[in-house]
């Protein structure tokens, strides 16, 4: 059984002369983000440019980077956060409005994911569960409320990260990739979870705050949290963040 589950690690491409992709079929591309409410309640964050954060050297970042799971009852800034997001998921430009290049890599520029934060305490933002929307860099809500119980409940009991000031939550819409690479897509979404969350632990190094990526979660309990529906959409990857003690 065990070894079952070791082909998502394996190359096939060669497959793909049997099983040609969407793209090869002449299939449209799939929108590049997930549809949003333009009518919403959004919040406006800080403009890349504008962001005066992060000037640390990266020896030093990489050095002390480590997971952390212990973090101090305090706020996150709105420029903090808006730092953490934009170079977790941020869009850097959109090509021929069907690709986006972003400040992570991903495989083929499909960016599968979608970024969903609940939000305990952040400056200036009431307690809930928001959606990162990258190509406009803003936070749209989607509820408000504290789910502190139900994040602990839904992660099988791991009580830091109803401690934690935020906590990103990944899903991945895996016909982005698929519709260019078939079924090797699975393996390559996984690699683009490990790409943001990789950047998340370094930007949050380099501001004093803290990470620690969790993979571990009921699978349903994540998906209903947050109103995604397992089959076109799921929770891949999530990870709290908060001032490191």
């Amino acid at each position: 059984m065990k070894k079952c589950g070791r082909d998502i690690l394996k190359s096939n491409w060669k497959m793909l002369e049997v099983e040609k992709p969407d793209r090869d079929k002449k299939i449209p591309i799939p929108p590049y983000i997930k549809p949003y409410d333009e009518n919403g309640e959004f919040i406006d964050l800080i403009p890349p440019e504008n962001i005066k954060l992060g000037n640390i050297d990266i020896r030093r970042v990489l050095e002390n980077r480590k997971s952390r799971r212990t973090f101090e009852d305090k706020p996150l800034t709105l420029e903090e956060l808006s730092y953490l997001l934009y170079y977790t998921q941020g869009v850097k430009s959109i090509v021929k409005d069907k690709v986006t290049f972003r400040t992570v890599p991903s495989a083929g520029a499909t960016h599968p994911l979608e970024t969903y934060l609940l939000i305990f305490n952040v400056e200036g933002v009431e307690k809930g569960l928001y959606r990162y929307i990258p190509t406009i860099h803003k936070l749209l809500l989607i509820k408000k409320g504290d789910f502190s119980r139900e994040i602990v409940d839904a992660t099988l009991g791991q009580a830091f990260l109803g401690k934690s000031a935020v906590v990103f939550i990944w899903t991945a819409i895996p016909y982005r990739t698929e519709w260019k690479y078939s079924f090797e897509a699975h393996k390559t979404i996984a690699i683009d979870a490990g790409h943001a969350c990789q950047n998340l632990y370094l930007t949050a190094e380099s501001i004093n705050c803290g990470t620690c990526a969790v993979a571990a979660y009921d699978q349903e309990a994540m998906d209903k949290l947050i109103g995604v529906d397992v089959n076109d959409e799921l929770v891949v990857y999530l990870a709290p963040v908060g001032k490191s003690k």
